[in-house]
């Protein structure tokens, strides 16, 4: 029977999969075809990101070959599924012994050039070489010889570099140049010792890499991977002499379930401060609090410099990365950001001086560990001008993959864990600082403040939708009494470039910009559980943050009863003297490389 597979208007094509007669519209590969079908092709190399419309299709790994039948010359030939488009007519067997040959051959070879090291890699159990050697049947390595034998590169407080593990798919290139356009990696030497670097194969900390670990999320095996700092925790937590804080991000509770077998988008808030407390960490907090108060600082700034005259637009800086990146591509635009410090900075300052003082503490025995979605945050905690008094605001980064690994490591069960509630004072938070982890949160959560201090009314519906979605790029204006704000949205660098190199030739309109470097937002960061390039996971992540947002008793930053103590008693004014000598800083034009 011809089963007609057709979804739009273009030209429709007869093609025999594995003896199914169907029909597919013309300009589609094989690979897709079969998928359509529910046939699955294997694939290593290949990696379709259909939300931020890129693919990777080198075509170097050669797992997805499969026969095309030809039944005139009975010379059947085996092509590449992920890079040969159907043509009408054509016959295609996927599970063929030959083909199926060809597969694992394709994977053994790799392997045969390739650590065996797989209990102690940073990947194990998460490896997609290892998980198709697995399906493949692979059993034994047939070739013994030389294999590539490079020095780690552990230059970076962020991204580590196994070059002998790189299998040169080239996914972590397509996501650097071509979607955060970086222009950091590409491919490095010839035939058997070819791997993906820095151009000249420069330590990455010497590079312009922004560390924003889409390169980490996207790499197959453990060629890119964090820096890990689980064994700097538990160290931390085993120092009598020492009062450890923990603050964790608000993408965090989106994502911690995946890795315990969980759905995406399962919020588990409540576990995961019980987990932390399990830990033995002194006290538990929510970044959200200093997402709350990056917001009345941020706020403040916006009105200031409109009021004022000031340079606009202003851009939101609570992504390192994106940071990072304007300092190296364009530093002449160093003015534009914002000066406000990235909320879990800000909170680790009121840490070693509020909360210090407060509970009579030495700052140089409270260490405070951050869990972040970003890998960015790693080397963002390191930067000398986010120090106060020779020390660190934040001592100690973990990703969300590490902090599931560390709950695994203390033998918790972390999906029957009850609920607990963070730790006071700094335990307020709202719903404004909730959807600080999506794309378009970080500024709505400024508008809901903006709009109530400049025109004095209650803003009743707090909810912005216009700048709310998963494009990368968008727009919006929102009218506060008789100005209309223009708004820019990007996530992800490739985006931020566009409104960057508007903003340098003058073309720019907007009032304010928010700019997150990871593709979605936080919710898609670079230490997030593994998503494969899977964005319906980063969805299920983004309607989660909203939800979370709508539970809340109180939805705008200004009414979080515990910010507005934190000013009173310490700070003073927002945007004020105190405040800016804490809570801001400033940037510095770094070398292109």
């Amino acid at each position: 029977m011809l089963k007609n597979q057709n979804t739009n208007n273009k030209k429709m094509l007869k093609v025999t999969i594995n003896d199914q007669e169907l029909q597919f519209p013309e300009g589609i590969t094989i690979l897709e075809a079969a998928g359509r079908a529910g046939v699955k092709i294997p694939t290593l190399c290949h990696l379709d990101l259909h939300d931020i419309k890129m693919v990777n299709q080198t075509a170097s790994c050669r797992v997805c070959m499969v026969e095309l039948v030809d039944s005139t010359s009975n010379r059947n030939k085996l092509v590449p599924s992920c890079v040969t488009k159907i043509t009408d007519g054509m016959a295609v067997r996927t599970d063929t012994l030959r083909a199926i040959t060809a597969r694992r051959m394709a994977v053994e070879l790799l392997l045969s050039n390739h650590p065996n090291e797989c209990f102690t890699c940073p990947k194990n159990t998460n490896c997609e070489l290892q998980s198709l050697a697995a399906e493949l049947g692979v059993r034994e390595i047939r070739w013994e010889g030389e294999r590539m034998n490079y020095p780690k590169d552990m230059s970076s407080d962020a991204i580590v570099k196994d070059s002998n593990k790189c299998i040169y798919c080239r996914r972590c290139e397509t996501m650097c140049n071509e979607v955060q356009t970086c222009g950091i990696l590409s491919g490095i030497g010839r035939g058997f010792n070819s791997f993906v670097g820095p151009a000249f194969n420069i330590p990455m900390v010497e590079s312009s890499c922004t560390y924003c670990g889409q390169c980490v999320q996207v790499c197959p095996t453990a060629a890119l991977t964090e820096v890990n700092h689980i064994d700097k925790v538990w160290e931390a937590l085993n120092d009598p002499n020492k009062h450890v804080v923990v603050q964790t991000a608000p993408a965090i509770r989106v994502a911690l379930g995946e890795l315990f077998g969980m759905e995406p988008g399962t919020i588990v808030t409540g576990k995961m401060v019980t987990a932390l407390k399990r830990m033995g960490f002194d006290a538990v907090f929510d970044t959200d609090f200093g997402a709350d108060l990056t917001i009345m600082e941020e706020a403040s700034e916006l009105i200031y410099r409109i009021q004022n005259n000031k340079t606009l637009p202003m851009l939101t800086s609570c992504c390192p990365a994106w940071i990072k990146f304007i300092e190296h591509q364009f530093p002449e635009l160093l003015e534009v950001p914002s000066t406000c410090k990235s909320p879990h900075i800000m909170f680790g300052t009121i840490a070693k001086t509020y909360y210090a003082e407060k509970n009579k503490i030495d700052p140089d025995n409270i260490v405070v560990v951050s869990v972040m979605p970003c890998i960015a945050k790693k080397a963002e905690a390191k930067r000398p001008e986010l120090t106060k008094d020779n020390h660190n605001n934040v001592d100690i980064v973990v990703t969300t993959r590490e902090l599931g690994l560390m709950i695994k490591e203390a033998g918790i069960k972390f999906e029957d864990l009850p609920e607990s509630q963070f730790d006071r004072p700094l335990g307020e938070t709202t719903g404004a600082s909730v959807i600080f982890g999506t794309t378009g949160g970080v500024v709505e959560a400024a508008i809901r403040t903006a709009y109530e201090w400049i025109t004095g009314k209650e803003l009743e519906n707090v909810e912005f939708h216009q700048l709310r979605g998963s494009d990368g790029l968008r727009k919006a204006t929102v009218q506060i009494g008789d100005r209309e704000l223009k708004i820019g949205i990007a996530s992800g660098l490739g985006n931020a470039r566009t409104l960057l190199e508007e903003i340098r030739e003058g073309k720019s309109q907007y009032d304010v910009i928010e700019i997150m470097a990871c593709p979605g937002g936080c919710i898609a960061g670079g230490g997030q559980p593994y998503h494969h390039g899977n964005f319906e996971i980063v969805k299920k992540r983004q309607e989660a943050i909203y939800r979370e947002d709508r539970s809340k008793r109180y939805r705008k930053s200004h009414e979080n009863a515990e910010i507005l103590k934190l000013y009173e008693e310490y700070l003073g004014n927002p945007f004020g003297k105190t405040a800016h000598r804490l809570l801001h800083t400033h940037y510095e034009e770094r070398e292109r490389i």
